[in-house]
Order: structure tokens, then sequence, then C-alpha cells
């Protein structure tokens, strides 16, 4: 488990606020996902502020990957959309790399 995550139920106390880290490879696959799709545009961004706010939300579905991406995490950003993430220090506190987003067939 990352750290700042006490599994379970989540107490207003035990959630971290993490920052969100968007990889190159993230923000021109946003930019393309929003392109195509500006309908959800808004669904994504509230995604992205329930990442942050709290990572294990439940309607995220966050979930660990396995295989080639076991390193990485992803969380639900509607029926078929995809954030995938790992969760990293950056300048001595918890972040969230974003690395993908994409249909389920596309980020795995």
């Amino acid at each position: 488990m990352p750290p700042g995550h006490t599994g379970g139920d989540h107490a207003q106390g035990s959630r971290v606020k993490r920052l969100l880290l968007p990889s190159k490879a993230f923000v021109r696959l946003a930019r393309q996902f929003t392109r195509k799709h500006p309908q959800q545009a808004a669904q994504l961004q509230l995604t992205l502020e329930l990442l942050a706010e709290d990572a294990f939300h439940a309607q995220l579905r966050t979930h660990k990957l396995k295989g080639k991406l076991s390193c990485s995490w992803a969380c639900s950003a509607g029926y078929d959309l995809r954030v995938v993430f790992q969760f990293v220090k950056h300048q001595g506190a918890e972040a969230v790399l974003l690395e993908a987003i994409g249909t389920h067939d596309d980020v795995y």
C-alpha cells in the first residue's frame, strides 16, 4: 500500500492530499482524448481532482496493476476510461505521477 493509505474506510483525517504530476505522455494522451471526446472533459477533470484528494475513493475503483505495469495503479474516469499512475515522492511529499489515460484496451 502507498504511504497515507489506511485501507478500508476513509475517515476524514486519514486522507492525504497529493500533488498530481502529469508526464509528457499523459498530457499528450489527455489532449488527444479531450479533443475527440469534449463532452467527457469535465468528468476527467473531476476524476483528477478526486484522485488528488483521495486516491482510494470508492468512485475511482483504484486498483494495483500486474504484469508489465506492476509498479502502477489505475483508476476509473468513466465507463471505459482509465487513468494509470504511480505513487511517488516529490520534494519530500507524496505525489501522483500520471502516466497514461485511455480506454481499458488502450492502457492495458
